[in-house]
Formats: structure tokens, C-alpha cells, sequence
């Protein structure tokens, strides 16, 4: 590659110079007296760079050299409306060795250019591509030309390009790229393009995707000629296929006459009569329609509607429409239809018994979502029992005469007890949506799961008003037809992604309604247009954060936060669950391979770190698949071994290799099922996680605090400070929110503040950032790439600041948690389960935190974690000081009050 200084002329957007191509374009008067000092040179060659898009970064890395064909003056030179006219042909593409950046467009500057070798010859397999997509182009673009001229000259290229050579074949790309209207990015990717191995590729591509382009340009002009004769056509054709219906149908339905194999002689089958079944469908739904309730909302609509299908020709359009609104409205599950839960499974006494078993069966732990459940289902069983006694009583009393002139008063029908609204929150993985499927087994109830992700358009949950073309229910209804009940089970899942306000309508508000329990009893549904009951239903959402669901909607919602699991759970539930769903998935038995608790442990501990059980559930299927493995190879040997194949010689020299190369999971003929936990590096690779957080080191001005990551995981960060020569000032580093660096900011003034008592000054009103020596003091946050914010770091700021300034060191197993003020008090922080379990994980024997959070620890940290650790709760900063670095560490000064005695 050559290089050489180039003047640079920037070409308006979207104009793009290709070698071998030429480019007339206006240009200014100065830019024209520029370029007519270049024409004096004998080689008068500038650098053409195309303009990058508004859209697009402004740095320039590639251009065309290109020669000054010609410079044309205007006729009348005086105006200075009228432009000069440039041509230049391209030569060679060039590169600049770092990007330039040009902002006028009437200069021609100066620069180092690189020229781009071109000697490379493409492979065989490019260029055959290249020409096949050059040919069919060339092909299509001469049968869609209407000039003769052009239509010759397009089929000499097309000579030309098949007997091209591999060494001119980047030449013949650039000139028909040059030649054929094609996209700007298309043309700009091109022209980056320096290898010719590329260069070729990506105009195969080009040609390929303007072939296509032409091709269905060509067919939508030929559709819309032909549209206006489709639609006589096909009326004209349904007329005469209707006829010839009827004639068939006057045939079968008239006596064989004419002799075997004709009329009803023939075999017959359910497709041939396609009248029939249209008629026994039509019935189908007039006996639904008479099984609805009388007077009953469903059951007037569903009479109109029929009645409009009658007056309605069977061929029309309406009548389509009209048939599936009312296989829609026969098809929910109204009072008159549905089916509910047996009293008698209600009223057995072993009800609640057999659904703590499935819960427990499905689930470890989650005590709190099961005792919920368990008083739902008390209380669906106690009503159930009491509406039973009440219609016996109400049928032994004998009935009063209407001629005493006493009416009997007719009895209510129990409208049954309101399903709750749950909302379980939590991390990924934590059993949010199989607890639903758990839910529904117990109630002895149909389960339905509507996703919510991503649902942007209202009538995805109300449905689509029957205006609109292929209009339909909404979701909600879907699910009610799919179960064929009033008293389902529905899984709303990912509730908090659900899309806000657009022009398609809000579906989180058309969500109020439907997680109402005071409302929804006559939910409304845009296409079915009758209310809909779902009192009866019992809704669950999941979701992954509060932050994204609107204040109305979740005030509707029973909270309940699934924070994650501890890793005594994990390895409860891999043994319970994860590991025989996998053994069974991939084929083994529980006598072929088995996992110890350590295994799992490490596995749990060093491969996965997660609040949930996913990743943990993928490497135990890695570990089960690659035990697999091993079973099958050690049966092939087996078998062969069995069958005698080979002489003794070989026999003996493959015994002689495999002692040589002795698999640690097979000891000479005996398979060996169990994996320890220094097998999992070869089956697993090297660990992830390899347990940074319990290689802590305690060192001045290093503190640990515990922060919940965006997925809901727990665990502890380091907050790191250094003390270096400066002004005075405070420096914060690792990606910090406004609400974090403010928190760093209350910590120092405390500390300053307080200086003289904490004995780091000598005297008060002393600035221990400027005496003896001025310094800086620098905080940090490691993890920079990940954000942080929140108030939650403001007693280990300040721990930090102490163990900084006054030398005292911080044990390397506390950590902790809690906002402060300038008052110098600890305020309560949220997360704390997940902070906990973070630090559980991380080994940490001391916890401090506010005294505020005290009832977050009782209430939500297992009883086994909590007695693994020691809990500090503080009220004050000095309580935390002490509970920190140890009573008497820090050499508190005591207040005195010195008094002067004056007579």
C-alpha cells in the first residue's frame, strides 16, 4: 500500500464516488477556484469522501481517489446563484490512517491518504457466485426495460461479465455497482470494502438483494393490474360453484338409479358433504344459544346475532364475521355451562391435607406463599360447607301455600369466594411461574398463562372491537374459553413488562379492571361486548421488580416477595427436583449416577450465582449429559468385551492402553455412579465464580457493604478509599448515581465534623483533610461497568473515612448496611433478606444493620441463617462505629464541659 498527501473534498449527502465510476456535481465559486489551482498540476487527483448520514458518526476513514475530468464554468459568471459544474472519475479507493472530521464543505484540506492494494486474486467458488448474481440481474434488468437501446446494452455487459477473469473480476464489481441504483449503505459498504475476496461477497449480495427487489416490484405492478378482473372472476366462479353444489347435493340425496358406483352407491365420508356439516354445525350453536339462561345478558346477544345470520346470504362476508362472534359467545364458560369444584372434594376432610402435600411436593420452602394459599383454601371449604347447609335447610321447610298470601322467597344463588390477587415478586429462576401450575393442581382446577411481555396494544387484553377486520377476544377471554370454566387458575406473567401509554391504547390500565376484585365481576370485553364474570378467577402475576408496574395497578395486588434461595435451600431443592428430572430427561436410572451433597454444593457455590435455580439446573444437566456419555461408551465396551471380538493379543494390548489411560469414573469393569467435587472441574470446565468475596483482606480505608444487584441477587462490594496529596477535595469513582455520591458526601462532613472526637484531630473546628497535610481523599466503588446508586452505602462510607483517617482497621467478616444523616442517625434500608443471603453466601459472620430493619430480619431470614450470624442494630452512627471496629478501638474522646469560676 502507497501513501500520499491528498487534498479532500467532501460530497454532499448521499453522493458516493466508486472506482471506475464518474460524478458530476455543483460546487461553489471558492471550492471551484481551489480546484482550478489543482487542474495546473499535470496529476490534478483529490480525495472524493462521501458525507456521512445526520444519523451517522461524522469521522471519515475511507473516500475515493478520483481524477479532475472537467470544470465548467457558468454562463454567466456576475450571478452567484449559478454553480460550477465538477466531473470526476474515480480511480482507486484510499483509507486515512486516522479518522477526519470536516465540517465545510467549500475547503479542500490536506491529508495523509493510504491507496488500498488491490493485487489479491478471489477464489474460484467468489467469482462464480459473483457473475451467477451479476448474470440474473443483468437478466432482469433487461426484461424490464422498455427502450431497445438500453436493453442491448444491459446484454453486453452480461457478455462481458461471463467471460471476465478472476483477476479483473473486483474491476467489472465496481462498474456494475457503479451502474446499478442501489441503497446508500449498500453503496457506502461497498465502497469500505478493500479485500477483494469482500469486495466480491458483498456485491453478490447487492446484486441478490436488487434482483429480488426488481422481481417483486415487476409482480406488484402486474397484481394491480389484474386486481379489478380477480374480484369479477371470483364472483362469477362462486356463482357457478354454488350450482354445481347444488346439483351434487340433488344427485346424492335422489335413489341409485343408474347403477352401482353412482349416486349413494358410492363409499361416502365426513369432507364429501360439506352442506351437512355446515347445517349440523348451525345447529350446534342454536342448541347452545337455548341452553344459555334465560333473560340472561350472553343469551339475548346470542338470539340477535342469529337472527341477523339468518337474514344474512351464506356467502357474504357478514356472515362469516357474525358465525365466529357466535361459536365465541357458545363457547365461554357462562353460569349455564360451566362446571366448578365438586362439593364433595370441598367438603372432604383430607381437602387441605392432600393440598399441603401437592404444595409442599412441588415446593421447598416458601412458607409465607403457602400459608396465603392454605387460608384461601379454608376459607373456599368453609363456604362451600355453610351455602350446602343452607340449601338443605332451605329444602327440609315445608313450602307455604301462595293462597295464605305468603310468596315464598326464592334463594340466592352463592356467588362463591373472591379469588385473591397475588403478585408474586422475585429474581429469575425463583419458582414464580411453576408456583402457579403448583396453585392449580391443589384447587383441583384448569391452569392458563398469559404472557405479558412486550404487550403493547390494549385489545391484546380487551380484544378487538368488531368493527376491524380479524378482529378478536382478548387474552383474558382466550384463556376462559381454553379452560372451559368460570374459576380458573390464570398465570399473568411478567406483569412489569407489560408496555405503558402509547397510541395503541394503555395495557396496564386495561389491567385494572381485570386485577379488581370489585370491578371484575362484569369485566367487558371488546369483541364478546357481554359481561364477563371473573370474580371466580384466581389471578397470579409474576414479575421480576415493582419499579415498572404503575401505583394503581399494584395497589390492586397482594405482594408477595420470593427473594431468593440460601444455598442450604438450593441444595434441598437440586436433590428434591433438579437432579431426577434431569437423571430421567437424559435417559439414566438413579442407580447410574448419583451426585454427593458436596458436589451439589460446589456446584451451587462455585458455578452459579443466581438468586433462582436455573443456572444451577443447567449445570446439573451438564454434569448428568456428560455422565451419559460415559454409560454409553462403557456399555459399547461391555458389549464388546462380551461378544469375544478380537484375539487374546489384542485383547491384551487394549487392556494394556486402558490401564494407561484409566478414566477415574471407571475402576477397571465396575462402573462407578458417583461424581465428587473434584471431578466437576473437567466435567464443568474451571469454576466462574472463584470465590473472590471469601479472599477478603483487611487493610486501612477498606470497608464491606451489601447491595442487591438489578436481578434481585444479593452479596457484598468493597468500598475502597485512599488518602493522596491535594486540596482538600472528595473524589468518587465506579459509576455512581446522584443519590450515592450524595451519601459519600453526608459521610465526610460527619467525619469531619466529628474529628476531634473520634481522635483523629487534636483540636475541634480542625479539618483533617488539610492538617497536618492537605490531601484528597478517594472513594471507590469497584465493579465500575455496573451501576450503582441508592442511599443504602452511608455507614460504610463512613466507616471507610474513619479506618482512613485514623488508622483502625475494620474486621474482614463484617459488613453492612444503612442510610445516615448529618444528626448522625442510621435510617432503614430495603433488600435486606437479599442483602443477608449475599452475605451468607460470602461468608460473613457479622451483619450490621439499622434497628429499623430488626423486623425484616425476624420476618424474612430463614432461622438457619440467622443462627450462623451475628445481627447488629444500630440506631445511631456511633453505635455503628463501635459495632464496626470494636469497643474501644477508636479512643473516643468524652465530651467535657469546662466551667470558669469567676467572684
Amino acid at each position: 500500500m502507497g501513501s500520499s498527501k491528498l487534498p479532500v473534498l467532501l460530497l454532499p449527502h448521499p453522493l458516493i464516488l466508486l472506482p471506475t465510476a464518474r460524478l458530476t456535481l455543483p460546487i461553489s465559486r471558492s471550492l471551484a477556484d481551489a480546484i482550478l489551482s489543482l487542474l495546473d498540476d499535470s496529476d490534478a487527483v483529490l480525495a472524493a469522501i462521501p458525507l456521512p448520514a445526520p444519523d451517522s458518526p461524522s469521522e471519515i476513514t475511507y473516500g475515493t481517489a478520483a481524477r479532475i475530468a472537467r470544470l465548467v464554468r457558468p454562463r454567466n459568471q456576475s450571478s452567484p446563484t449559478q454553480p460550477y459544474l465538477l466531473s470526476l472519475h474515480g480511480v482507486e479507493r484510499i483509507r486515512f490512517p486516522s479518522p477526519i472530521q470536516i465540517d465545510q464543505l467549500d475547503i479542500l484540506p490536506i491529508h495523509n491518504v493510504v491507496y488500498s492494494s488491490s493485487d489479491g486474486i478471489p477464489s474460484r467458488d467468489t467469482v462464480e457466485a459473483f457473475k451467477h448474481a451479476a448474470l440474473v440481474l443483468l437478466d432482469r434488468l433487461a426484461k424490464d426495460s422498455l427502450q431497445p437501446q438500453r436493453k442491448d446494452d444491459w446484454l453486453r455487459v452480461a457478455a462481458i461479465v461471463e467471460d471476465i477473469s478472476e483477476q479483473r473480476a473486483a474491476w467489472m464489481a465496481d462498474v456494475l455497482v457503479a451502474a446499478v441504483s442501489s441503497q446508500y449503505p449498500d453503496r457506502l459498504a461497498f465502497l469500505a470494502a478493500t479485500d477483494v475476496e469482500d469486495r466480491l461477497r458483498r456485491a453478490t449480495e447487492l446484486f441478490v438483494k436488487q434482483s429480488s427487489i426488481q422481481e417483486v416490484s415487476k409482480k406488484i405492478a402486474s397484481a394491480v393490474d389484474e386486481s379489478f378482473s380477480r374480484q369479477q372472476k371470483e364472483y362469477f366462479l362462486r356463482q357457478q360453484l354454488a350450482a354445481i353444489q347444488r346439483e351434487l347435493h340433488s344427485l346424492q340425496s335422489s335413489p341409485a338409479s343408474v347403477g352401482p358406483g353412482f349416486g349413494t352407491g358410492g363409499a361416502t365420508s365426513e369432507l364429501d358433504d360439506d352442506d351437512q356439516a355446515d347445517a349440523d354445525d348451525l345447529a350446534d350453536l342454536r342448541r347452545k344459544i337455548e341452553a344459555l339462561n334465560v333473560n340472561s345478558e350472553e343469551r339475548k346477544v346470542g338470539v340477535r346475532e342469529w337472527r341477523r345470520l339468518k337474514r344474512i346470504p351464506q356467502g357474504s362476508v357478514e356472515n362469516g364475521v357474525i358465525r365466529s362472534y357466535l361459536e365465541w359467545l357458545t363457547s365461554m364458560p357462562w353460569p349455564s355451562n360451566s362446571t366448578t369444584t365438586p362439593i364433595d372434594v370441598l367438603k372432604d376432610p383430607s381437602f387441605l391435607t392432600r393440598a399441603r402435600a401437592q404444595l409442599d411436593a412441588d415446593h421447598y420452602g416458601l412458607d409465607q406463599i403457602k400459608r396465603r394459599l392454605m387460608e384461601y383454601l379454608a376459607v373456599v371449604r368453609l363456604r362451600a360447607i355453610a351455602d350446602t347447609a343452607q340449601t338443605q335447610a332451605q329444602g327440609d321447610t315445608p313450602s307455604t301455600d301462595a293462597s295464605l298470601g305468603v310468596i315464598p322467597t326464592p334463594s340466592k344463588k352463592s356467588k362463591g369466594v373472591k379469588g385473591p390477587i397475588l403478585l408474586f415478586v422475585g429474581p429469575p429462576g425463583t419458582g414464580k411461574t411453576s408456583l402457579g401450575q403448583s396453585i392449580a393442581k391443589a384447587l383441583g382446577r384448569p391452569f392458563q398463562r398469559i404472557s405479558l411481555g412486550g404487550v403493547r396494544d390494549e385489545a391484546e387484553i380487551r380484544g378487538h372491537r368488531r368493527t376491524y377486520v380479524a378482529s378478536g377476544p382478548g387474552s383474558i377471554v382466550q384463556a376462559l374459553r381454553k379452560a372451559g370454566r368460570n374459576d380458573p387458575v390464570i398465570l399473568l406473567d411478567e406483569v412489569d413488562k407489560v408496555g405503558h401509554s402509547n397510541f395503541h391504547g394503555d395495557p396496564a390500565a386495561a389491567l385494572l379492571e381485570v386485577l379488581d376484585p370489585e370491578q371484575n365481576h362484569s369485566f367487558n370485553d371488546h369483541y364478546i361486548n357481554v359481561p364477563v364474570d371473573l370474580s371466580q378467577v384466581l389471578f397470579i402475576c409474576t414479575s421480576n421488580t415493582l419499579d415498572t408496574i404503575s401505583a394503581p395497578l399494584l395497589d390492586r395486588c397482594e405482594v408477595v416477595e420470593l427473594s431468593g434461595y440460601t444455598y442450604d435451600e438450593k441444595l434441598h431443592i437440586a436433590k428434591r427436583f433438579l437432579l431426577p428430572k434431569q437423571i430421567n430427561a437424559n435417559g439414566l436410572s438413579d442407580s447410574q449416577l448419583m451426585l454427593t451433597d458436596d458436589a451439589l454444593l460446589h456446584v451451587a457455590t462455585m458455578y452459579t450465582r443466581e438468586a433462582g435455580v436455573r443456572s444451577l439446573e443447567r449445570a446439573i444437566g451438564a454434569v448428568v449429559r456428560f455422565k451419559a456419555v460415559e454409560w454409553a461408551e462403557w456399555l459399547d465396551k461391555e458389549n464388546d468385551a462380551a461378544r469375544g471380538e478380537g484375539d487374546a493379543k489384542r485383547n491384551e494390548n487394549g487392556n494394556e492402553k486402558q490401564d494407561g489411560n484409566t478414566n477415574e469414573t471407571v475402576v477397571g469393569n465396575e462402573w462407578r455412579a458417583t461424581v465428587e467435587p473434584h471431578e466437576l472441574e473437567k466435567i464443568l470446565g474451571i469454576p466462574r465464580w472463584d470465590g473472590e468475596e471469601r479472599d477478603r483482606e483487611e487493610k486501612r480505608g477498606v470497608v464491606y457493604g451489601l447491595v442487591v444487584t438489578g436481578m434481585g441477587e444479593g452479596g457484598i462490594l468493597p468500598v475502597e478509599s485512599t488518602a493522596l496529596p491535594g486540596t482538600g477535595r472528595l473524589k468518587l469513582t465506579g459509576s455512581l448515581g446522584d443519590v450515592i455520591k450524595e451519601s459519600g458526601e453526608i459521610a465526610l462532613s460527619w467525619v469531619k465534623t466529628h474529628a476531634f472526637e473520634l481522635g483523629i484531630t487534636a483540636g475541634r473546628g480542625v479539618d483533617p483533610l488539610k492538617v497536618p497535610d492537605v490531601i484528597d481523599v478517594h472513594l471507590h466503588l469497584p465493579a465500575g461497568a455496573q451501576k450503582k446508586d441508592g442511599p443504602s452505602a452511608g455507614i460504610a462510607m463512613i466507616c471507610a473515612f474513619v479506618s482512613l483517617l485514623s488508622g483502625a482497621c475494620v474486621p474482614k467478616d463484617i459488613a453492612m448496611t444503612g442510610e445516615i444523616t448529618l444528626r448522625g442517625r442510621v435510617t432503614p434500608v430495603g433488600g435486606i433478606r437479599m442483602k443477608v443471603l449475599g452475605a451468607h453466601r460470602a461468608q460473613i459472620r457479622k451483619v450490621i444493620l439499622p434497628w429499623a430493619n430488626r423486623k425484616d430480619v425476624e420476618h424474612d431470614v430463614a432461622l438457619e441463617v440467622r443462627r450462623e450470624m451475628q445481627f447488629f442494630f444500630v440506631r445511631t452512627i456511633d453505635e455503628a462505629l463501635e459495632a464496626a471496629f470494636g469497643r474501644g478501638a477508636l479512643g473516643w474522646r468524652k465530651e467535657t464541659v469546662l466551667l470558669e469560676s469567676r467572684l
